[in-house]
């Protein structure tokens, strides 16, 4: 891709062992963060209750935020349902809570701001659901690791197939990394976007091992190391491009994409 019509010659594989070093400090540091610290897993995984009202009219979801912290649910993930005059809460009962007990507290404390709110439903997660959620979610990484490694092997080689998961299983480990680090909740939403980060890292790999192959048939007396850095210099136009535009996608995202994109989360950027 010459889009913008340059050609540099970078040479990237000059700092291919200090970047080798780093990246092996990054991923023993995250699977340590992992085991350490564990993550913060969301109702999804650990179980808990789901509560869903509805009111008369739209209704802002800070001032529910603000009601259920003050009888003791403050981490309770508060969002949207449907229109804006549904709401759906998700919260953790403490141990010696049940459902029930859960929900009426829950209720009483939104009439008490509001008498016309309706209670539409009461659903609870068990801690097995959540354990198999955990296993379905861990398998279905692997799964899609060991798919990209007998996929890339018969599309390329063997050599590039192992490259590859590797780099892919260096992404998704520091990502983790980084929840566990944070200590920020980990849902299925998350765990969707984990998968994501697979497919949109396993892109740009295909079109580098791609260009590879083709400047090994054609540089035939060229050394590896330049055929690599040849071939990451007439890819890296395509990789800051598709790099630009996701960012600009997310931006747009973050900045009014609303509730709809970010009202589960407890803070939220909002345009005035």
């Amino acid at each position: 891709m010459n889009f913008f019509k340059i050609e540099t010659k970078i040479d990237f594989m000059a700092a291919r062992k200090p970047a080798m070093a780093v990246a092996v400090f990054l991923v023993v540091a995250s699977i340590v963060l992992m085991f350490a610290r564990g993550l913060n897993f969301g109702i999804d995984f650990t179980g808990g209750l789901v509560v869903e009202v509805g009111y008369p009219q739209a209704v802002e979801l800070d001032g529910i935020r603000g009601t259920l912290a003050e009888v003791g649910y403050g981490n309770a993930i508060v969002q949207h349902f449907g229109t804006s005059s549904e709401v759906l809460i998700r919260l953790a009962p403490g141990e010696t809570e049940d459902a029930a007990s859960v929900s009426n507290r829950v209720l009483e404390a939104l009439r008490a701001s509001d008498a016309s709110v309706e209670m539409r439903r009461v659903e609870f997660v068990g801690p097995q659901v959540g354990d198999e959620l955990k296993e379905q979610g861990g398998l279905a990484v692997m799964f899609a690791l060991i798919g990209i490694l007998i996929y890339v092997a018969l599309r390329f080689e063997y050599r590039f197939a192992v490259g590859s998961v590797i780099a892919l299983a260096h992404d998704v480990i520091l990502t983790v990394g980084l929840f566990a680090l944070l200590g920020i909740e980990f849902d299925l939403v998350v765990l969707a976007a984990i998968l994501a980060v697979i497919g949109y890292s396993l892109n740009d790999t295909i079109v580098i091992f791609d260009r590879i192959r083709e400047n090994f048939l054609t540089m035939r007396k060229a050394s590896p190391i330049d055929v690599i850095n040849a071939s990451l210099n007439q890819t890296l136009a395509r990789t800051l491009m598709t790099g630009i535009t996701t960012l600009m996608v997310l931006g747009a995202l973050y900045a009014l994409g609303g509730q709809v994109t970010c009202g589960h989360r407890r803070r939220c950027h909002r345009i005035p």
